[in-house]
Order: structure tokens, then sequence, then C-alpha cells
């Protein structure tokens, strides 16, 4: 997970995964100052420029937690942060289409299942004790809507669109996850993902 930490408008966005994290990432990078923390991406998706990430180690799956060790405790207190979570079941089958792309098409929606290997961010916006220690999270599903109003909070210009959509081409099937998953498997992801779950008031539906 990226991570930028912008001095000139006060906010720490921490990059949570298949949420629209590096469309985000990129606008917000139009947007920040010379002496602003933009940890880089990979791959590189222009304009984006990394800077300032080096110096304390700030890297690309670095949680919330992390953040909050390396940064002032004054920054951390004012700055506003912010992620974006998604519904579960939509957000695994979007996880599941990237590493099928990434294996050449042959990784069957099966053989994901029995792998196990699930897209979890809840770590990236929790401390150890399970507590959301983020200003704000963004559901995915109301993601213009939601960041309209950080960004006027911000005083970030924006239009309703992000302007980029960021590894878009790992799905080409748009059905909805009612559509494609076996009731065997939408359960299965209830059950992994039970506090996201809670937290949200996500349902299969």
């Amino acid at each position: 997970m990226a991570v930028i930490i912008s001095h000139k408008h006060k906010f720490i966005f921490i990059k949570t995964a298949k949420t629209a994290g590096t469309s985000i990432e990129v606008f917000l990078s139009r947007h920040c100052g010379r002496e602003d923390v933009l940890t880089p991406i990979f791959p590189h998706v222009e304009p984006h420029v990394a800077r300032n990430y080096e110096e304390k180690e700030f890297f690309n799956h670095i949680p919330a937690a992390d953040i909050k060790k390396k940064v002032s405790r004054e920054i951390w207190n004012n700055y506003f942060k912010f992620c974006v979570e998604r519904n579960p079941w939509d957000k695994t089958l979007s996880h599941y289409h990237m590493l099928r792309f990434r294996a050449e098409n042959n990784l069957s929606l099966d053989e994901y299942f029995e792998k196990g290997q699930f897209c979890f961010n809840y770590p990236k916006y929790t401390d150890n004790s399970g507590s959301v220690i983020v200003d704000r999270i963004v559901k995915y599903e109301n993601l213009s809507e939601e960041l309209a109003y950080i960004f006027r909070r911000l005083n970030i210009p924006f239009e309703g669109s992000l302007g980029v959509k960021a590894k878009s081409e790992y799905r080409t099937d748009r059905r909805h996850y009612k559509e494609i998953l076996s009731t065997e498997q939408a359960e299965i992801i209830s059950k992994a993902f039970s506090r996201e779950i809670e937290l949200f008031g996500y349902s299969f539906q």
C-alpha cells in the first residue's frame, strides 16, 4: 500500500488494494507540493512522481500504524487521514482478475479460492488492537461523492472525476458478483471478511 503525506494540504492518504487507490494516488500527486511524501507506483503511471519517501523508509505496503510511528505526533494528530474500502465480494473478484491477468489467464476462480490468498485491507487502517486509526474510510461504492467532500475539506480542486482509471484492464468480466460467485464461494468470503462486513454493513446483494 502506497502512502501520500501532504504537508501542503495536511492529509495522509493510505492506499488500500483494489479500491481505485492508484487512480486516487495519481490524481492527488498533481496537487502535492515539493516537500510532500509520495511513494512509487509499480508499474509507473504518468504524471505521478515519487519523492521524499526514502529518508524515513516509507514503502509501498506500509500500514497506517507504521506511518504513525514514522511521523511526528503533531502531523499524525492534525493531518486528515483517509483510505478506501470496498464490498468484499466485489473486491475479491477484482483481486482474482488481477491475479488471473498476471498468470496469463491460467488461473480459474476455483483455483483462486483453493489458494485462499484474499485481499485484506483491514490491517492497513487499524492498530494491533483492531481499532480504526484513520479519520475516514471512504466506501468505494460512493467514491466520487465521498472524495468530493474530502477534497473540498482539503481545498483540492475536484470536478467529479479522477481523470484516470489505472489498472482497469485486469477485469474484463463486468457481471455483478451475484452472477459469478457460487453459494459456497460467497459464504467463504462472508467468513473471511467478517470484520469488514461488520464494520461497514456490507451484505451479499
